[in-house]
């Protein structure tokens, strides 16, 4: 048989078997087009599980009306223009083929206006027609596509869909990724003319936990742990869900550049990390986020964008290891830390809620509450000294006289924050300022300073390599003991440095340079003692928070008098100010007469 060149509507329906398979496929092409456009609000409205319609509406930039029949032509695209574009790309799409194959299976409404237009223009193409009809449409700025009969012409490839119920929890389970991964998007979801999932933009991390609540549910939230590192050219965040918690329905969301993909590099590395802190069964539940530089991560390696490619794999895979690490064992070793204001999460505001979503809203209220009462046990359990029901400023310690009774170095209450980073506390019958930086600080040096669990050595799995002056190696050579001590395990070879083995309170640090600064600092002494080593390292660190919140002070003080004893029977004057009432009292008493 002869070799010939396919005709256009053949091509389509080839490349459409490859990108749509389900209706869940083309919302999920649908909608990451709307992202590329910039649309901050969308709404999404299925019918009878997509098969029978799909409209998305977004409000980005939209479509010129000269531009509309190229942009349902195959491999037409404004992402990408160069072989340089294509190896970076941080857009969603970049192919130009999801519109041109979508329409090659269904009846294609395409209505859209750009803000320099004054009319808006719908293009209109149907299955292997492929004509486009152009003709003037109201619309306001943005863009509507509207997919109708999906696989009406391919009969073969509907007869494989699943009921209607199924394609929707497709499509939904598509809708909650994107949620997850957009927090400053608001979406609209409906089936079949109701609303079931409204997801406002989450600006503040309270939001932002209030939609994870609700996408990920109470058992998550309630055992989720903040994870947050950043080294040369790559940053992780996110929550993982502690491996002693109780069994989690799998949640498992890892995106790259704001793309959610499956990875088996990223899997063995989530597991890996969880079996070196826990053996049990559970299955690892996490949503992570991984920013890198695009051009060190290949996504054009799979029809539907879900698999990528790393060009340094084995870097990626410890990067991510050392940072669930890094967060498994701080909460092995800390107190309870409830979620930043969670007492604030609930309940959520009350919206124009149809009568088609309450049972939705009811059972995330529920969810909530569930998941404050179990915070308050929780917390109520480690002493965490504040009552659920009440603001930060009403907060009261939790069995204040027991711990008065039980722990003679308590510090004192938490009033109240003063100018983001001071406590307000009751101190032996006084009111007094601390310092909340400076107690981090002095923590820290306590876990830094040996004998301490946390100066243990513990190897890395990819050695760091540094070159270093001859005076670094001679501090090396004086301060060998010294640094074995304090968890750094370093190994001279020639004019270069090979970092082994670092402790668990020191990896959180920018190694790269931590080390290179440790060792000019050392090469200024002939001597040091651990203690004072200690307190410069831990002047090193970036603080945790910026501007405190009641509760975090809570959690610091809690810490601080387990580690720093000695700190709180002699506070230094950087550490805490007593506030002289007396005048006031006097003025106050002189007034009263």
């Amino acid at each position: 048989m002869p070799i010939k060149i396919l005709s256009r509507e053949l091509a389509n329906q080839i490349a459409a078997g490859e990108v749509v398979e389900r209706p869940s496929s083309v919302v999920k092409e649908l909608v990451e087009n709307s992202l590329d456009a910039g649309a901050t609000k969308m709404e999404i409205d299925i019918h009878r599980g997509g098969i029978e319609r799909i409209r998305i509406y977004d409000n980005g930039v939209g479509i010129s009306k000269d531009e509309l029949p190229l942009a349902l032509a195959r491999h037409a695209t404004n992402k990408i223009f160069s072989l340089e574009d294509l190896q970076s790309i941080l857009s969603m799409g970049f192919r130009g083929e999801a519109l041109a194959s979508i329409s090659s299976v269904s009846r294609l409404k395409l209505t859209s206006r750009t803000l320099e237009q004054k009319e808006a223009w719908q293009a209109y193409t149907e299955g292997r027609e492929m004509h486009v009809a152009i003709k003037p449409a109201s619309h306001p700025v943005g863009t509507t596509i509207e997919v109708l009969n999906l696989f009406y012409n391919t009969p073969a490839r509907r007869k494989f869909l699943r009921t209607e119920k199924t394609e929707w929890q497709h499509i939904d389970e598509v809708v909650r990724r994107l949620a997850l991964s957009r927090f400053d998007v608001a979406i609209d979801l409906s089936h079949n003319g109701k609303l079931l999932r409204q997801y406002g933009v989450a600006q503040s991390e309270l939001q932002k936990e209030r939609r994870l609540l609700r996408l990920c549910g109470a058992s998550f939230l309630q055992h989720a742990l903040t994870l947050s590192l950043e080294s040369t050219g790559l940053s992780v965040k996110g929550w993982i869900a502690d491996p002693h918690s109780p069994k989690i329905n799998d949640i498992q969301y890892f995106y790259i550049n704001r793309r959610i993909v499956r990875d088996r590099v990223v899997n063995h590395a989530v597991r890996q990390a969880y079996e070196t802190i826990s053996t049990g069964s559970n299955t690892p539940s996490y949503v992570l986020y991984l920013d890198m530089d695009p051009r060190q991560v290949d996504v054009n390696v799979h029809p539907a964008k879900q698999e990528v490619r790393f060009h340094q794999t084995r870097l990626v895979h410890d990067f991510i290891y050392q940072a669930i690490t890094t967060a498994l064992n701080h909460s092995t070793s800390s107190f309870f830390a409830p979620p930043a204001d969670i007492e604030k999460i609930a309940p959520i505001p009350k919206q124009n809620r149809s009568a088609a979503g309450s049972n939705h809203y009811a059972e995330s209220d529920r969810a909530l509450n569930k998941n404050r009462i179990l915070t308050k046990q929780a917390c109520e359990a480690s002493l965490s000294f504040y009552e659920a029901a009440q603001t930060e400023q009403e907060k009261t310690p939790f069995k204040k006289e027991i711990v008065r009774d039980e722990n003679p170095n308590y510090f004192g209450r938490v009033l109240s924050i003063f100018s983001s980073c001071y406590a307000l506390i009751e101190y032996r019958n006084n009111i007094a300022l601390l310092s909340l930086p400076e107690a981090e600080r002095l923590l820290k040096k306590a876990f830094l300073t040996p004998p301490s669990e946390r100066s243990r050595i513990q190897p890395m799995l990819i050695p760091l390599k540094f070159k270093l002056e001859k005076t670094e190696i001679m501090a090396w050579e004086r301060h060998q003991n010294l640094l074995t001590l304090m968890g750094v395990e370093l190994v001279i070879e020639k004019n270069s440095a090979l970092l082994r083995g670092i402790s668990l309170e020191l990896r959180t640090h920018n190694l790269q340079k931590l080390i290179p600064e440790l060792l000019a600092y050392l090469s200024k002494h002939e001597t040091l003692l651990p203690e004072h080593l200690a307190d410069w390292l831990a002047s090193q660190f970036d603080a945790l928070h910026h501007e405190w919140t009641v509760s975090q002070a809570i959690q610091l003080l809690t810490d601080f008098e387990r580690f720093c004893v000695e700190s709180i029977k002699d506070p230094s004057e950087k550490l805490l100010q007593l506030i002289d009432m007396q005048p006031a009292l006097a003025m106050l008493t002189h007034g009263k007469n």
